[in-house]
C-alpha cells in the first residue's frame, strides 16, 4: 500500500513525487515507457519554476536564450533581447528523466516499461492494475498527458485535443542563434525553432478552426530558412489539450496534473511551467489530506483556477483575436518594441495576461478598423 502513485513521469508528475517523496510520504511513479523516453515537444521551459525546488537544473538545460526573432511569411523579420531571465532550451527525455531522478533521490520509487491497464476505487483506497501486477495508494495522481486514460477513467469529460507536430533535426548550431517563431506559413497558427545544442526542434500548432492533415510541407519550408532539410530530421504529431475553460482538477482521492488536466496556455502552448506548477500544489493538497484535511484536494481545484486558470480566459480572447488576423497582429503586436518584454514577463509569471489584455485587445482592434 503506497500513499500515492503518480500514473506518468513527465514534469507535473516528477514534481509530484518529488514533493510528495520529500515530505516522507511513500511514492510510486508509474511509468509506461523505459526511461529515459523521447517526447514530442519543443523544450522550452521557464527558468522560475526553480523557486520551486530545491536543486540545480543546470545538467540538463541544453541553451540559454534571451535572444528572440519573428517572422511574417518567412520574412519582414523583428529581432529583440528578452529583459526577463533567458528561456531555458531542454530535450524532454533527458529533462524529464532528470526530474524523475530527483524524485527517486527523495525516497520516491519508479516502476518504468509499466503501463496501467485499469484503476478501481476502493472506497478508502485505489487499486491500480498494471502490466507488472495489481498496486494500492490512498491517493491516485493522473499525469498521464494529453493521450493517456486517466482522466477518462476518473469520470471526468473528454476535452477536445488540437493537433500539433515538431520536427526533430541534427544539425550543427552555432552560438549566434535565437528563439524563432513564424507567422503566417500555417493558418490560424505559428511556427517556432527552438536551438538546442545538436540541432532544431522545429514546431508548428494551428490554435483556431481546423488543423491541416500535417504540416510537413510547412515544416518543410521553414527548416530550409535554417539552411537544414527537413528529410535529414524526424516529424512527430502530438496532441495539445489546451485549456478551454475551468473544470473540476479532483475527485475521490485522485487529482490531474499537466496536460492531463489540460493545464496548457491556449495562446502560446506553454505546458511544461504551469504543468510543474500544478504538481506542486497538487503534492502540497496530498500532503495535507494524508494529514486529515477533508478539503484539501477541493482546495487543489480552487488555488489552480485562482492562480492560473482566471488569467486564461484572457489568454483564449487574445489567441481568438490574434489567429484570426495574424498579419494585423503581427504588425500591430509583434512588432512593437514592448512585445518581447511581455513574452518574457508572461512566461515568468511576472505579469499576467488581465494586465496586458485590454491593450492588446485594443489594439487589435484598432488595427482591424484600419485595414
Amino acid at each position: 500500500m503506497y500513499d500515492v502513485i503518480v500514473v506518468g513521469a513527465g514534469p507535473a508528475g516528477a514534481a509530484t513525487a518529488y514533493h510528495l517523496a520529500q515530505q516522507g510520504h511513500a511514492v510510486l511513479i508509474l511509468e509506461q515507457q523505459a526511461l529515459p523516453r523521447y517526447k514530442p515537444c519543443s523544450g522550452a521551459v521557464s527558468p522560475s519554476v526553480a523557486a520551486h525546488f530545491d536543486f540545480d537544473f543546470a545538467p540538463v538545460i541544453e541553451r540559454e536564450m534571451r535572444r528572440v526573432r519573428y517572422t511574417w511569411k518567412l520574412g519582414d523579420p523583428i529581432e529583440a533581447e528578452l529583459a526577463t531571465d533567458p528561456i531555458w532550451m531542454v530535450k524532454r527525455d533527458l529533462f524529464d528523466h532528470f526530474l524523475v531522478q530527483q524524485a527517486q533521490g527523495q525516497g520516491a520509487q519508479l516502476k518504468d516499461s509499466t503501463a496501467v491497464t485499469a484503476i478501481a476505487n476502493q472506497g478508502d483506497y485505489w487499486q491500480v492494475s498494471t502490466t507488472d501486477g495489481t498496486l494500492e495508494a490512498a491517493y491516485l495522481v493522473a499525469a498521464d498527458g494529453a493521450k493517456g486514460p486517466m482522466a477518462s477513467w476518473l469520470g471526468f469529460p473528454r476535452l477536445t485535443l488540437r493537433m500539433a507536430s515538431v520536427l526533430e533535426v541534427p544539425a550543427p548550431v552555432g552560438d549566434d542563434c535565437a528563439i524563432n517563431f513564424e507567422f503566417g506559413l500555417v493558418k490560424q497558427g505559428c511556427m517556432w525553432n527552438f536551438p538546442k545544442r545538436q540541432g532544431y526542434s522545429i514546431g508548428a500548432a494551428t490554435f483556431l478552426g481546423q488543423a491541416p492533415a500535417d504540416y510537413r510541407k510547412a515544416l518543410d519550408q521553414y527548416s530550409q530558412s535554417f539552411g537544414v532539410s527537413a528529410a535529414a530530421g524526424t516529424v512527430y504529431s502530438h496532441p495539445l489539450k489546451l485549456w478551454d475553460g475551468n473544470h473540476p482538477l479532483h475527485t475521490h482521492r485522485a487529482v490531474l496534473v499537466g496536460e492531463a488536466a489540460a493545464i496548457v496556455d491556449p495562446l502560446s502552448a506553454e505546458g511544461i511551467r504551469p504543468g510543474m506548477v500544478s504538481g506542486v500544489r497538487a503534492a502540497e493538497a496530498i500532503h495535507a489530506a494524508l494529514a486529515g484535511d477533508a478539503d484539501a484536494l477541493a482546495n487543489y481545484t480552487a488555488t489552480m483556477h485562482t492562480t492560473w486558470g482566471e488569467d486564461m480566459p484572457w489568454a483564449k480572447r487574445i489567441a481568438g483575436l490574434f489567429f484570426r488576423v495574424p498579419g494585423i497582429g503581427y504588425r500591430v503586436g509583434i512588432k512593437r518594441p514592448t512585445a518581447t518584454q511581455r513574452l518574457g514577463q508572461i512566461l515568468s509569471g511576472e505579469v499576467r495576461y488581465a494586465d496586458i489584455a485590454s491593450r492588446v485587445i485594443k489594439r487589435m482592434s484598432g488595427g482591424l478598423l484600419s485595414r
